[in-house]
């Protein structure tokens, strides 16, 4: 793996390209699928603004289940709302109830997703990164997926 945070400063300017932003995190974490999403502050909600790896035949109906989604709803929602990181070993055999039914339509396997938190303790937001087969994040991992969102607050606040 590349270091964590790897040519991220250098993407995060006053115009931000967030696909660009999730390709770089995407290839310092060795994963293909991710999403970022940004909480719209009139609604509360999780908004899509970045997303790669989802496969184009699922696209269409998985895009708007993942525009808009509340705190505590699948497994964006749910680091959002718990202020830490959510993590699926295998999203296809997830039987806690986190992962959503359609989110099994992604071939996503191993998934991790933790909130961009502003060092006031606000919730702005959720980076998620994922693997197409089961892997387990390590604590590690975990702490270094945190340290890139804690960059990308002052963008997205």
């Amino acid at each position: 793996m590349a270091t964590p945070t790897q040519g991220l400063p250098a993407l995060l300017t006053a115009q931000t390209d967030w696909n660009a932003v999730l390709a770089q995190v995407l290839q310092n974490f060795g994963c293909v699928t991710g999403t970022i999403h940004r909480t719209d502050p009139t609604t509360g909600l999780l908004m899509l603004i970045a997303h790669h790896g989802i496969p184009p035949q699922v696209l269409p109906m998985l895009l708007p289940k993942m525009d808009n989604i509340p705190f505590g709803k699948g497994i964006a929602g749910c680091a959002a709302q718990r202020k830490e990181a959510v993590q699926l070993c295998n999203l296809q055999e997830d039987l806690g109830g986190v992962a959503k039914p359609d989110a099994r339509k992604t071939n996503v396997q191993g998934a991790l997703a933790v909130p961009i938190v502003t060092p006031e303790g606000k919730v702005v937001g959720v980076l998620g990164i994922g693997k197409l087969s089961p892997y387990e994040f390590s604590e590690t991992e975990s702490a270094e997926l945190s340290v890139c969102a804690a960059l990308l607050h002052a963008s997205l606040a």
